[in-house]
């Protein structure tokens, strides 16, 4: 009876394991066929003089293009002491991939109604800047902070693995890492490289700015969603409370961002994002301390 049982355990972590190898494949096709997808969508490449963005480039900048998220989700689930299963993760990860799609569409759509609506052309203090406050924060902070959120509350709440509080957070780091892949993606083959060089920087770049801040908004966001399991009366004040606070961090940092002059602006961005990191540190202990119950319906 022992042997059989060991036996069944065996192929249950071999099943697991294939499962895993399965998934990590897909979400590989899945970079590739989202990128090309958001390539094509978003116009191509932009017109200039520099490095040709061949096949092999493609497939060059891609693989590039996912190191950030890699890394961060290696970091991120190493500070979880009881791992969520690997298969799971994975399909997060894909699936925040496959965001991006539904993503571009809606921001191309409100930013088209925002152009056509308000315009560039705006007189007046208060006029550009509500319109540039919509296309950063309604067009492109909102829309991607949401939809990171429904891949997790589509695909995992529900499911038995989504037990604990802090597997809020965990998720969608997950979803948001899987999402800045595909923008990383997008970014490094929608360019023309003045030098070859250029995009191995960018994506450096990326890593310490806009890949760890999708990580740490969305972050937020899980956060308050674990704090909300425990104060039924208030849950909707904190989803909305997260919500808002990840759209704002997402919007602030987009805003400095385009307003960064020189790298040392930049460096004050990155410090800004690790005193956040530092925060959710604090937050993460406090959380993991919580009744293992998880209930969003």
């Amino acid at each position: 009876m022992a042997i059989s049982s060991a036996e069944g355990s065996k192929k249950k972590e071999i099943r697991e394991r294939l499962l895993a190898l399965l998934l990590f494949g897909a979400v590989f096709a899945a970079i590739f066929l989202v990128g090309i997808t958001l390539y094509i969508a978003s116009g191509g490449a932009d017109p200039g003089v520099g490095v040709e963005n061949s096949i092999p480039t493609f497939l060059l900048y891609t693989l590039l293009a996912i190191l950030p998220s890699f890394v961060w989700l290696f970091f991120f689930l190493k500070t979880d002491k009881d791992p969520e299963p690997r298969t799971r993760i994975l399909i997060i990860f894909l699936l925040g991939i496959v965001s991006a799609i539904p993503i571009l569409f809606f921001e191309k759509s409100l930013l088209f109604l925002i152009n056509n609506y308000l315009g560039d052309d705006q007189t007046g203090l208060f006029a550009a800047s509500f319109t540039s406050f919509l296309k950063i924060f309604a067009a492109v902070a909102f829309v991607e902070e949401i939809f990171k959120y429904l891949v997790v509350r589509l695909a995992v709440v529900n499911h038995q693995e989504f037990d604990e509080p802090i597997d809020a957070p965990i998720y969608m780091i997950t979803s948001a890492l899987g999402f800045a892949a595909a923008e990383n993606v997008l970014v490094l083959n929608s360019t023309v490289w003045a030098s070859p060089e250029w995009p191995f920087y960018t994506i450096l770049m990326r890593f310490l700015g806009a890949t760890f801040l999708h990580a740490l908004s969305s972050a937020v966001f899980g956060c308050f969603i674990a704090l909300s399991f425990y104060n039924l009366k208030k849950r909707n004040l904190y989803f909305l409370s997260g919500l808002g606070l990840a759209v704002l961090l997402h919007g602030l940092f987009n805003f400095f961002i385009m307003k960064s002059e020189n790298f040392s602006q930049f460096e004050f961005l990155i410090l800004i994002l690790i005193g956040v990191a530092l925060v959710l540190f604090s937050l993460s202990k406090k959380i993991k301390k919580l009744k293992n119950i998880c209930k969003l319906n």
